[in-house]
């Protein structure tokens, strides 16, 4: 199946062409389902025509916010339809308030109105991520950017990527989305979820029509641990895992391995804005900077480092990358172009073997004691210790380092209550350089995420600072209060 795809051709080069192919000639195929209901490839492709027939009719605008309020198998529908009539589907977070929705149809509302000839080039997708406003980020793909994306995809993981795939998360979330159109552009069908669910995942996968998996550390963690406490059998069915979204906790790659033993596990590195940049098998020993090989089609070009050796502004080029942001408003987040490169303000290096190696993003770099201090490093180190399930690393004003060190922590179930500051030191002290030990650790039971299930980081500055200005705070240790509050870790 995987041959089908290796070459460019006008079949495969838009996102929802081979709908048509698959339904020709695997139309009792099923195409989608979410476990209670399904499509087939020929009820999925004629459900399509007959919306994007409507749609065009209807001379609906070129730009489409599909309903979030149906189901994620009717948005799908949806999605493809918006396409198929030559339009861009933009999907949005059901989490949104009232307030940020409807500022985000405003913005859809001034883009162009008119339909133009489609083309490859012709933008398809509208996601949205985080913005420094607070507001998200819409940004916008063309036809093509995607399509490479599947074609190196399979062309690197070979017919496992071409299989069945389980994609149990919401199509607002552009990891998952990738996953259910990839499932139909190989003509091999998705399995999605409209909630996720470790026990119905796990039971997707023991079936064995969903070969291939991709999913957020959060989503293998919560499948691992379930797993555990049920005694479930290993899962031979399962030969493909495909790791994104945050960053893989690799101490948990043999309990990973182990409940999948027949699969090979991927952790691949990218952004909304460039898809794929890097990837690597799984491995517990390497060091958690390392990401991983660039994608075939990739190219790297570390620039304004310090030093020789040092992290510099990580910028790539591809015919994976996005066309642009929705709306003109500023944003110290933003990707920065330079011609056909691309970075989105990562910090990393080459090593030796030429594998990229990701330092943190630069807007979260912190410089204590005169040293640059990437969060995500010692993130990744707290993250590791069994009592920690969260950790967020925040910088304080402080007049002796300039900026001293400061870590807010979610523990773990089994640990609340039973975490140290000084065991949380030594473990840091262990691993890392001496300055890069936090000097304070805080609690919060309440963790904050973005609309993208990510740490949100911002939030859990804002109540760090809140927290702080209560000097009474500093000097005893707080019964956790069911309001979103921090205590300190003494």
């Amino acid at each position: 199946m995987a041959d089908r795809f290796n070459n460019p051709d006008p079949l495969t080069d838009l996102v929802h062409a081979p709908l048509a192919h698959w339904a020709s000639v695997r139309g009792e195929t099923v195409a989608i389902s979410d476990g209670s209901s399904h499509l087939t490839f020929s009820e999925l492709n004629a459900a399509v025509l007959q919306r994007a027939a409507a749609l065009s009719k209807a001379q609906a605008p070129a730009t489409l916010l599909v309903d979030d309020s149906a189901t994620s198998l009717h948005q799908l529908v949806e999605f493809l339809a918006v396409i198929s009539s030559g339009r861009c589907a933009a999907i949005a977070d059901p989490d949104w308030p009232a307030a940020v929705r409807e500022t985000m149809r405003e913005q859809i509302s001034q883009l162009p109105t008119v339909l133009q000839e489609l083309q490859t080039t012709s933008p398809f997708y509208i996601g949205f991520t985080s913005g420094s406003t607070g507001l998200p980020k819409g940004f916008r793909r063309h036809h093509r950017s995607w399509t490479e994306s599947f074609r190196v995809c399979v062309d690197t993981f070979g017919p496992d990527a071409a299989s069945g795939i389980l994609s149990p998360g919401r199509s607002s979330h552009s990891l998952f989305l990738f996953g259910m159109l990839l499932g139909i552009w190989t003509g091999a069908g998705v399995v999605i979820q409209e909630q996720f669910s470790a026990s119905r995942a796990l039971d997707t996968l023991r079936q064995g029509r969903t070969p291939c998996l991709i999913a957020v550390p959060s989503q293998l963690i919560l499948m691992i641990e379930w797993a555990a406490r049920h005694a479930i059998a290993p899962m031979e069915a399962t030969r493909l895992i495909m790791i994104s979204g945050a960053r893989w906790a690799r101490h948990r790659t043999a309990e990973l391995q182990a409940l999948f033993p027949q699969a090979r596990i991927i952790e691949f590195y990218g952004a909304s804005e460039t898809s794929f940049i890097a990837w690597m098998d799984a491995d517990v020993n390497a060091p958690a900077q390392i990401v991983g090989q660039p994608f075939g089609n990739v190219q790297i070009d570390i620039r304004d480092a310090e030093a020789l050796g040092s992290p510099g502004l990580i910028f790539v080029r591809s015919p994976m990358l996005f066309m642009d942001y929705m709306g003109t408003e500023t944003d110290a987040t933003a990707a920065i172009r330079d011609g056909d490169w691309l970075s989105v303000r990562d910090m990393g290096q080459m090593d030796e073997q030429g594998r990229l190696c990701l330092a943190g993003r630069q807007n979260r770099m912190i410089t204590t004691q005169g040293k640059n201090l990437f969060p995500e490093e010692l993130e990744s180190v707290l993250t590791a210790h069994p009592g920690i399930a969260k950790a967020s690393v925040q910088g304080v004003a402080d007049a002796l380092r300039g900026t001293k060190v400061v870590v807010v922590v979610q523990p773990a179930p089994a640990q609340a209550g039973e975490l140290h500051a000084a065991e949380l030191s030594a473990w840091c002290r262990a691993k890392l350089e001496a300055y890069k030990t936090p000097k304070r650790y805080f609690v919060c039971n309440d963790w904050p995420l973005t609309a993208s299930g990510k740490t949100d980081h911002a939030a859990l500055a804002l109540r760090l600072q809140d927290h702080l200005k209560n000097k009474s705070n500093l000097t005893h240790q707080h019964t956790p209060c069911p309001t979103p509050c921090l205590y300190p870790l003494l």
